[in-house]
């Protein structure tokens, strides 16, 4: 298992986050990467719950998936489709967000302000606010849905960062 720097842009390629995780492997689903507890981005941002990031073959997404106690189970980031070179992926951050509720179940689209906003400062072309928003909605179904991966399969890969 080696380490892979995970780079998270905005549109204008400015930096947003990134931090070091933990190769777990590949699936069908795409490739798991592990945050352990302690894990300290460079923004200064302690992880102080371990969780997974699915980092899909292909797809406008990521998705997170956190060990309780933490409040959000499920917290899927709508992104460019990620790019790789060697140890590090890299996605851009299009603001629009999934999330899950741990004690009601409830999946919830969030940050549509900041996607609208986002959307005229950095003038997203039509493809992106169109590939952006059918993530959501696929997403939104998805998880509604319990379809894999985000049902129970994850928890196979969140065994190994969590205690």
């Amino acid at each position: 298992m080696g380490v892979v720097r995970v780079e998270i842009r905005k549109f204008d390629g400015s930096a947003h986050r990134a931090f070091p995780a933990t190769l777990l492997g590949r699936d069908e689903h795409g490739t798991w990467l592990g945050i352990p507890s302690g894990t300290v981005s460079d923004t200064g941002k302690v992880y102080e719950i371990p969780g997974v990031v699915l980092v899909p073959h292909t797809g406008w997404w990521t998705a997170m998936f956190n060990a309780a106690p933490r409040n959000t189970s499920l917290y899927c980031d709508i992104t460019t489709p990620a790019t790789w070179n060697d140890d590090t992926v890299t996605v851009t951050d299009l603001d629009l967000d999934v999330r899950k509720i741990r004690l009601t179940g409830e999946v919830q689209l969030v940050d549509e302000d900041e996607f609208a906003a986002h959307q005229a400062k950095f003038n997203y072309p039509d493809e992106v606010v169109q590939q952006a928003r059918a993530a959501a909605q696929w997403l939104l179904h998805a998880v509604r849905t319990d379809q894999e991966p985000f049902t129970t399969h994850f928890h196979r890969w969140l065994a190994h960062v969590s205690p």
